[in-house]
């Protein structure tokens, strides 16, 4: 099967109410080109799992936002977003909390296969009402459970033909995991090789989690 789609191609594997991991940290890292396919995709009351929900004036994420297209954000840092800060003042956005060391596990635990796991972070804070939590050798730890998404919109460096990844320095933040937390995986590459092009010890996501390819124009 070619991998290799077009960004609208992709955007419409994206249906109502389905749950998106979109990678990034702020702008680094994101997949602007699907994102752009996204904002031009009907489609509405998505799930967005993301460190933030893009920048203000409809950067990024912050264009589906304000298409009011998203019905809950699952995140660390929302707060750089005062359109995001306004939606949820007007009852428009329901957030999700997350501390950032968390998100990224829980979507990694998704990928792993592991059903949930303690940690101390958020405890005998708001962020841990209501949730279940123990005493191990006298710390108190809180239960956390995997994040799953029905789609990843992922940003990498290079993709060879079969979908193996690089990635550039910090801009690999939560892509990799969120790369095997999804049924649906979809990366926007910079450039595409030929499978054997890549150095193997480069390569941090394997093909077999990578399900579409997008290459990214100008």
């Amino acid at each position: 099967m070619d991998k290799i789609i077009s960004p609208a191609e992709a955007a419409a594997h994206i249906k109502d109410e389905h749950t998106v991991a979109v990678g990034g940290f702020g702008l680094v890292g994101c997949p602007l080109t699907l994102v752009e396919a996204l904002a031009d995709h009907p489609v509405s009351g998505l799930t967005i799992i993301s460190n933030n929900v893009g920048e203000p004036g409809g950067k990024g994420l912050g264009k589906i936002l304000l298409q009011n297209k998203i019905q809950k954000a699952i995140g660390s840092y929302f707060t750089s977003n005062v359109d995001a800060v306004r939606y949820v003042k007007d009852g428009k956005l329901e957030v999700e909390l997350v501390p950032q060391g968390t998100l990224g596990e829980r979507l990694r635990a998704a990928g792993a296969g592991i059903g949930a796991f303690y940690t101390k972070t958020s405890a005998g804070t708001l962020l841990a009402e209501n949730k279940e939590s123990r005493i191990i050798n006298d710390i108190e730890y809180v239960l956390e459970y995997p994040l799953f998404a029905d789609v990843a919109l992922i940003k990498a460096k290079k993709a060879d033909m079969l979908g193996n990844l690089v990635y550039s320095k910090t801009a690999r933040n939560f892509n990799p995991d969120m790369a095997a937390a999804a049924k649906i995986t979809i990366v926007e590459v910079e450039e595409i090789v030929d499978a054997g092009e890549l150095d193997p010890e480069q390569i941090i996501t394997p093909h077999l989690y990578i399900d579409f390819i997008v290459e990214r124009k100008g």
